[in-house]
């Protein structure tokens, strides 16, 4: 490591899914030295299979967060489009990403899935670390207001396409069995001088890797500020409802002893007013977050303002929120 990586500033993403993703693509721009923490708990799909089946760690996150710091000599959109492409056909491979299948090989080539995700990183020659938030296999389970479990984190992902229990709200969630915080995640987290949570689905990708044993406390050791990135739409099923405070409020609820560490809240406060747009999120459900947050609130600050990408859907624009993240280890 030279001098002046030694100098560079930290900053360790927390999360998974697309959120993670935009949040890595846009970053790894600036002389930083990145790191992702991704949870393991993602129990569909290609994913899904692979975990039963072979008895690996759900390589889905893992997937999207390498391709976010990828710097091969492709065009990052083929690159994207090829770790990403699921084969349609055959009954062994339908469903399957390649991605997903290079990690699922590399776990067996290396037999252990910490060192299958170092050798994919060299491969797609990644500037930054990915790490899994544990190596424990755990399964994600919710409790819903009325007291019924759902149990998986596909289950709870997708229980609002139907089924009685649909609208009620979730109390908690928690993993079974418990797992521990993978060594190298902990001393990124330890190591950070800034720590960004989100943005993703608040319940299935955010929260588990603060249910993690070993991740508070590596969050409230360090000398790192908390930074949370709030998600532009409701989630059904997760966050019916819910404005900025609830983000907030249940982040620092699995936050725990390291609560009082969040000191950023990134929140969109300007949307478009395109009705094609939202209609097809009122189609399911799924409305803007409103912001319902003072420019300072109980000792955080709040940052609004425009970090939407235009396109077909409602995006976060990967420039816009590095940007502002930037700001704060400026």
């Amino acid at each position: 490591m030279g001098k002046q990586e030694k100098k560079n500033k930290k900053i360790v993403v927390v999360g998974g899914g697309t959120g993670t993703y935009q949040v890595l693509v846009g970053l790894k721009k600036y002389p930083v030295q990145l790191s992702a923490i991704v949870a393991m708990s993602d129990s569909g799909g290609s994913t899904g299979k692979l975990r039963r089946e072979l008895g690996i760690l759900p390589p889905g996150d893992i997937r999207r967060a390498l391709i976010a710091l990828s710097n091969l000599p492709l065009a990052e959109r083929t690159l994207e489009r090829l770790f990403d492409f699921r084969f349609s056909k055959g009954k062994t491979l339908k469903g399957h990403s390649v991605g997903n299948l290079l990690i699922a090989a590399l776990t067996q080539i290396t037999g252990r899935a910490d060192l299958a995700i170092e050798e994919a990183g060299k491969i797609l020659a990644v500037s930054g670390y990915v790490y899994p938030v544990t190596l424990d296999s755990n399964t994600l389970i919710a409790i819903l207001e009325n007291g019924k479990k759902i149990i998986g984190e596909t289950k709870i992902d997708l229980r609002w396409h139907g089924g009685e229990d649909a609208d009620i709200p979730i109390k908690k969630v928690y993993l079974k069995p418990k797992a521990s915080i993978y060594p190298g995640a902990k001393k990124a987290l330890e190591a950070a001088d800034l720590i960004v949570v989100g943005p993703g689905d608040l319940y299935t990708s955010i929260v588990p890797n603060l249910l993690v044993q070993g991740v508070p406390e590596a969050i409230l050791k360090s000398p790192a500020k908390v930074a949370l990135i709030v998600n532009l739409m409701t989630k059904p099923g997760e966050t019916d409802n819910f404005k900025a405070s609830d983000f907030v409020r249940v982040a620092k609820d699995y936050m725990a002893q390291a609560s009082d560490k969040l000191t950023y809240v990134i929140v969109n406060n300007d949307f478009p007013d395109s009705v094609r747009t939202l209609a097809w999120y009122s189609k399911f459900a799924s409305e803007p977050i409103q912001n319902d947050l003072d420019s300072k609130q109980d000792g955080v600050r709040v940052i609004k303002g425009n970090f939407l990408r235009t396109g077909e859907f409602l995006r976060h624009d990967p420039k816009k929120l590095a940007r502002a993240i930037i700001k704060l280890v400026s």
